[in-house]
Parts: structure tokens; C-alpha cells; sequence
């Protein structure tokens, strides 16, 4: 797998665990759950880093 691939999996797999965990597959609705989910989780965590950094 190249490096890309591997940053990719990092970045979906909150979104893709909690599929599991519901009983989803993360492509059955497409990707429209796990995005989500990932968009919850990574959306406040960077705002926190950026507010921080320039701050």
C-alpha cells in the first residue's frame, strides 16, 4: 500500500468503525453515514489545532 492509501484508511477509520458498529457497511450507503461520522469527529479537532497554532 503506498503512503497515500495508508493516510487515506487513517483519516476514514472513526467513520468506518462506528459503521461497523452499527451493522453498516461503510459503501452500502455511500459513504454517506461514515462521512459523517468523520466529518464529527476531525472538523472540531482541527479547528481546535488551528485556533491553537495561530493563536
Amino acid at each position: 500500500m503506498s503512503a497515500l492509501t495508508k493516510l487515506a484508511e487513517a483519516f476514514l477509520w472513526p467513520g468506518t468503525k462506528l459503521c461497523q458498529y452499527f451493522g453498516v457497511e461503510p459503501t452500502e450507503d455511500m459513504g454517506l453515514m461514515r462521512s459523517f461520522i468523520n466529518t464529527l469527529i476531525w472538523l472540531p479537532l482541527g479547528i481546535t489545532v488551528i485556533y491553537y497554532c495561530v493563536r
